[in-house]
């Protein structure tokens, strides 16, 4: 059965943005304030360093589904005491997660509020993971989120921040905008990955970050719950295990993701279709999570035209509606504002809003994610330590 109302992300208590002042905390008072005197919902104990390692994709529904392909996970290591479901963020996709995990802050905070958002008065997208803008102009990753990451925050506190991700992510503009402050640490195999994750853990306090992104890769290509997907459901097992065995004494491993999927259960090509086309100027955002920006003085007659055609399937609401049912969080700041589409189209059915001649790629996948369904929102808080 569908749903009905959009599961709104738990800002301020259990989502992304709340996750790290609760692990930062466990290393111990900070002079900038790093961690707050008042603890929220998630709370975890002290620990000499901590270490998380990020399964990009791994949706906590599409876990239980398949815990007999992930024992450890499952079975090995436990959920955070008394910590509440975690919630992905708006939209649930991975430079958003990213970003709230690397600052601390919501998306209506750090201004990555989705994939593909228009640079406002230009008249162009820019494309956040893949870093670019169509007229090959470069963006500024300190000008697209100036925001302190929490990484530059631990470093000046002590804390010695490392990112363990394959080495063709470092010095990316989206590495830069979400981890600023952070040693990058280069690792590619399971070997790699807690080798480079066990050097640092060794230098206490830390903040170590271990990501994993296959599993994503393999549920765009081939869906949730495929047999490529289970395989590397498999490894990122294996990885949680090896990391768990490989903490020193005194440090705990916590284990999330940055979202969940749906695989696509109908498709709706929105570039080829008139009534949706008629007065759309830009097509941002992705197929679980569109922003639709008006040509000028249209934005009503699209929203009604996307409202009509997509009722049943989606939520769809203006820019102002979103803002103020939180979407984003309790606030978006005033800069960011028209980054948002003037009509934002959230699927709540397995249907896709694909663009196959701008996005050919993109409307092939099987399977996608970024709406406010639960199996898109809710993602793992799991713990093992050594402590």
């Amino acid at each position: 059965m569908a749903d009905t109302a959009p599961l709104i992300p738990a800002y301020g208590g259990s989502s992304l943005a709340d996750l790290p002042r609760a692990l930062l905390a466990a290393l111990g008072p900070s002079p900038d304030g790093l961690s707050s005197a008042e603890p929220g919902p998630i709370r975890v104990e002290p620990a000499r360093a901590v270490c998380v390692l990020l399964i990009d994709g791994l949706g906590a529904e599409a876990l239980r589904a398949h815990a007999d392909a992930a024992p450890f996970l499952s079975q090995g290591m436990r959920p955070v005491t008394g910590a509440p479901p975690l919630t992905a963020g708006f939209p649930a996709t991975t430079v958003t997660s990213l970003c709230s995990l690397g600052t601390g802050l919501t998306p209506g905070e750090h201004g990555m509020m989705g994939v593909s958002l228009a640079v406002p008065d230009t008249g162009l997208l820019f494309n956040a993971l893949r870093w670019s803008l169509p007229d090959g102009a470069a963006m500024d990753p300190r000008v697209w989120q100036p925001a302190p990451t929490v990484f530059e925050r631990a470093r000046d506190a002590g804390v010695r921040a490392a990112y363990v991700a394959p080495g063709e992510f470092a010095g990316t503009g989206l590495t830069e905008a979400v981890y600023r402050g952070v040693r990058h640490l280069a690792a590619a195999t399971v070997d790699e990955r807690v080798e480079r994750a066990r050097e640092a853990l060794r230098e206490p306090p830390a903040y170590v970050t271990v990501y994993y992104g296959d599993l994503d890769a393999a549920g765009h290509e081939t869906g949730w719950g495929s047999e490529e997907w289970l395989r590397r459901l498999a490894t990122a097992d294996r990885l949680a295990e090896r990391l768990a065995g490989a903490l020193p004494d005194g440090c705990a491993l916590y284990v999330t993701a940055d979202h969940g999927m749906v695989n696509a259960g109908e498709k709706l090509d929105v570039e080829g279709d008139p009534a949706l086309r008629h007065g759309v100027a830009l097509l941002g955002g992705e197929a679980r999570a569109r922003h639709v920006y008006a040509e000028e003085g249209a934005a009503a007659d699209v929203l009604t035209a996307w409202r009509e055609r997509l009722a049943g399937q989606a939520w769809v609401v203006s820019r102002e509606e979103a803002v103020e049912a939180g979407w984003f969080g309790p606030a978006v700041r005033a800069e960011w504002v028209k980054r948002i589409g003037d009509v934002l189209a959230v699927p709540y059915t397995g249907l896709a809003l694909v663009a196959p001649r701008a996005h050919a790629r993109e409307a092939a996948f099987a399977g996608y994610h970024g709406s406010m369904t639960a199996a898109e929102q809710y993602v793992p808080l799991l713990e093992a330590s050594t402590r």
